[in-house]
């Protein structure tokens, strides 16, 4: 009469000891773990409790969810260390085409940063957003990034401190040098946003009015970040005919700053500068051997996306949008623009000149509902729509639509691109927006990059063409970044960590994005974790929004 109670003891007991206790929030299993310090893979476990990972390897106990990632890569969430997506975010915060690429942590900042922000720069924001529309809520850079946390986002953000917006604050848009004092006014407006968590200093020197800055001005303010433990970090003031001048200034800042510098989306704009990219290797080498932290990040696509700004002189833009315009209406001042526009030069940098054809200048966004129909279309295809030269027709669209118009420029060489992804001190940043496939982000275009950046380094430059491997890429992607920039705790699949968290499949990642159709999702990306909580499931968002503000150090 004991038998069946003993046997169900005994299968009680068999259980027990088969069956692991569930001392983990989430077991992902079987998966091939890329860790992100670049070393071999291995085939284990990672198990998260919390908001940290517990556990990397071999995961004895059990998680209340369990994951089967047989076949699929584990890797760290990604870093985009060079994001457009401050406003993007606030239209949806679930990052949707960053974080179907598996990407856990976007920073802001190039050029202008959304605060610190005097009265007048909120009036302005205001006044010129596109077709995103939203109050202005917040003062420094600090209060902006909890601002938009509190509203929800999916992936972590961050910032730089833009080098023109302590400009902007104490000088408006005016294209001159700053006096001692309000010198110390801007630095002081740096030190405000690195107390804030920002990571460093970030330059624009194409652009009206960051161009206006000379070399002195920056080196102060990187000055006031250096104690910090601030990073300069720019878009330098050429990527065409005086790039290695460029590259030359941003060494000199960081060795009279005493600070670390990366090149913001390194490239050879131009056809005839595509050689020069050997020089600036050998630069960036000799300077980082000479005990220099000099590093750089990319897109992987052969266009560069910005506005028609960059196809005209910058003292025509000095005091900003309206008085740009304004000074476009004046008949002798459109000729003297469209005289410069059409003379090579290097005294600016003329992406209409280094595109080579206004063929190859492709119009992507407009805030006129009137104008969105030329979306897609390229600068010579409305030219000769309205039989006026490229020139002006630039200058028109640019004073109908009260924009600069966001435009692609096709200007670098797919042999260069793999020799830059070739370098071990480069990271990639999408340059771009975290856009939806949806709603108000379907009124423009978008750049490729803004869906498949890093999607295309893994699907096209990594398995198709054997550039770098993938263990490789991921530290490029993931631990590099987070290292250069001193984030704590990030990067790496390590115990103790975040749990961010990227799981995807090596053998189907892949960018869909192209010019002519850009609001396509990459595939390949099944699940991905934001401070352990899953924001994508078997490659659906999930509507979480576990997002935070990461700052230096913290």
């Amino acid at each position: 009469m004991r038998w069946p109670i003993l046997t169900s003891l005994a299968l009680l007991a068999a259980c027990a000891t088969t069956t692991p206790q569930q001392t983990y929030d989430i077991v992902i299993r079987n998966g091939i773990i890329y860790d992100g310090s670049g070393g071999d893979a291995i085939r284990g476990d990672v198990a998260i409790r919390g908001d940290r990972i517990a556990a990397v390897g071999a995961v004895n106990g059990g998680g209340k969810t369990e994951i089967d990632a047989h076949g699929m890569a584990i890797a760290p969430g990604l870093i985009n260390i060079m994001s457009q997506a401050q406003e993007t975010l606030i239209a949806d915060g679930r990052a949707m085409s960053d974080i179907k690429q598996g990407v856990t942590l976007e920073i802001f900042g190039e050029g202008e940063s959304m605060g610190p922000l005097s009265p007048a720069m909120k009036d302005e924001m205001r006044q010129y957003q596109g077709d995103i529309k939203y109050d202005v809520e917040w003062t420094t850079l600090g209060e902006y990034l909890q601002w938009l946390t509190k509203r929800g986002v999916s992936p972590n953000v961050a910032s730089f401190i833009g080098a023109a917006t302590p400009r902007v604050n104490v000088l408006a848009r005016a294209n001159r040098a700053p006096t001692p004092a309000e010198l110390e006014q801007m630095r002081a407006l740096v030190r405000q946003a690195m107390e804030e968590g920002a990571f460093g200093v970030a330059s624009a020197l194409i652009y009206a009015p960051g161009a206006y800055a000379a070399t002195d001005e920056l080196i102060e303010l990187c000055k006031a970040a250096a104690p910090y433990g601030g990073i300069y970090i720019s878009h330098m003031r050429s990527e065409g005919n005086r790039l290695l001048e460029a590259v030359d200034e941003l060494i000199a800042i960081a060795r009279d700053a005493h600070v670390p510098a990366e090149i913001y989306h390194l490239k050879a704009a131009g056809e005839k500068n595509w050689p020069k990219m050997d020089d600036v290797i050998r630069r960036v080498e000799s300077a980082r051997a000479g005990g220099l932290r000099i590093t750089a990040d990319m897109y992987t696509y052969n266009a560069g996306a910005t506005g028609l700004d960059a196809a005209m002189p910058t003292w025509v833009q000095e005091g900003g949008l309206e008085a740009w315009r304004k000074r476009l209406q004046d008949p002798a001042t459109r000729a003297r623009v469209i005289q410069e526009m059409r003379t090579p030069s290097d005294q600016w940098e003329n992406l209409l000149m280094l595109a080579g054809s206004p063929e190859r200048v492709l119009l992507v966004g407009f805030r006129s509902d009137k104008l969105k129909p030329l979306t897609g279309k390229t600068l010579g295809d409305v030219a000769r729509m309205r039989g006026v030269s490229p020139e002006d027709a630039a200058i028109d669209l640019v004073i109908e639509d009260d924009s600069r118009i966001e435009t692609i420029y096709f200007l670098m060489s797919e042999d260069n691109i793999r020799k830059q992804i070739r370098q071990p001190w480069v990271s990639f940043g999408s340059d771009a927006g975290a856009p939806a496939s949806e709603g108000v982000f379907l009124k423009s275009h978008a750049h490729p990059r803004s869906y498949g950046n890093f999607a295309n380094l893994l699907g096209k430059y990594v398995r198709q063409e054997h550039v770098i491997s993938i263990p490789e890429a991921i530290r490029r992607m993931t631990s590099l970044v987070a290292t250069n920039l001193g984030i704590a705790d990030r990067g790496l699949l390590r115990s103790g960590y975040y749990a961010d968290v990227n799981v995807f499949d090596p053998q189907t990642i892949t960018a869909r994005a192209t010019y002519e159709n850009p609001h396509q999702y990459a595939v390949g990306v099944a699940h991905v974790f934001v401070n352990g909580v899953q924001v994508l499931r078997d490659g659906e968002h999930t509507g979480a929004k576990p997002g935070r503000v990461v700052r230096r150090g913290r």
